[in-house]
């Protein structure tokens, strides 16, 4: 394949660093056994880091942004893949040491490529992307470690945000009580359409100042960390999990040990983008088949070009954002 395309192309040199759609050739892609047509990205916050320069994301330079991507193969090296198959990638590197989604074509490894699962659309699969992946992964690690349904409620935090919506959906999905924590009131209603069964207004938390205080719910899914997940600490039911999965609230955590000596409770850390292949495949096939969120259309709040993505980013970084933003690549 010799013909440009089009691709949101990140630059830091002499120039400065920069981001804009330029043309390009397959031949400087970054290699992989399969050439892909993307249909489909989403922006998550680590691609509005990346596209501003407002975090150390890439590690290497000039790089396509997208950290998901969905589309056709075009040509493989690989016999597991032939021209025409669906398929998705999120995390394992794009837009960090590879080139990601935001481009017409992208080369994949085929390591870390999934064969779409019946069940799921190109569309559908970057609507969940690596903000649903999380919630997945998150609730896949929560089960491992013993968490049921029959143990009680879930809280999510940061319940607005990507995650925090596929999280509230997916879990009542899986038949699981969920609570959502969020600072947005005013989607409190929208949340309930999701799922959710209680809406806590964040500035109306009050932990208590004790090592242990009466616990609420028997796990957490944690967006937010610092004070938010300290706070956490102290209300989690015996034996519940908290699964830590984002960072907005600070990266800081000021707790004891007594939550987990007297009560049992575990953090587990969620790090999705260096996900092993196996359980991406167990968590994908879930996220089609028993666990798919039912609100996908809801939870799209926004679908977007190329030309588009300067001011998205700006908005997700001031916090303004809401919901999930898909871009329509092909």
């Amino acid at each position: 394949m010799n013909q440009t395309f089009r691709a949101l192309r990140i630059h830091n040199d002499d120039q400065g660093y920069r981001a804009g759609v330029e043309e390009m050739q397959a031949s400087a892609l970054t290699p992989g056994e399969l050439l892909v047509k993307v249909a489909y990205s989403s922006v998550n916050y680590k691609d509005a880091l990346a596209g501003t320069g407002k975090g150390k994301i890439l590690r290497r330079f000039p790089l396509n942004g997208g950290i998901d991507v969905a589309g056709y193969v075009a040509a493989s090296t690989d016999p597991a893949f032939k021209e025409g198959d669906s398929v998705l990638c999120t995390g394992c590197g794009l837009s960090e040491t590879r080139d990601g989604g935001y481009a017409e074509y992208v080369r994949l490894e085929s390591k870390w490529t999934i064969p779409l699962p019946a069940g799921l659309s190109l569309r559908e699969s970057m609507i969940i992307g690596t903000a649903g992946f999380t919630a997945a992964l998150s609730l896949y690690r929560m089960q491992q470690n013993g968490q049921t349904p029959d143990l009680g409620p879930i809280v999510v935090t940061g319940a607005t945000g990507g995650v925090g919506m596929l999280a509230i959906d997916l879990l009542t999905r899986a038949g699981y009580s969920a609570h959502a924590i969020t600072g947005k009131t005013g989607q409190f209603d929208f949340l309930i359409e999701l799922g959710a069964q209680q809406c806590i207004a964040r500035k109306e938390l009050y932990w208590g100042q004790r090592p242990l205080e009466n616990a609420h719910w028997a796990g957490a899914i944690d967006n937010v960390g610092g004070d938010m997940l300290a706070g956490l600490t102290r209300v989690i039911r015996p034996y519940g999990n908290i699964a830590i999965c984002g960072n907005a609230g600070g990266i800081e955590l000021a707790t004891t040990v007594m939550p987990f000596i007297l009560r049992g409770i575990s953090l587990i850390g969620i790090a999705s983008a260096g996900t092993a292949r196996s359980i991406r495949d167990d968590i994908w096939q879930h996220l089609a088949d028993d666990w798919k969120p039912r609100n996908l259309n809801k939870i799209a709040t926004k679908e977007a070009g190329f030309d588009e993505l300067e001011s998205i980013f700006a908005q997700m970084l001031a916090g303004d954002s809401f919901g999930r933003t898909i871009v329509r690549i092909g």
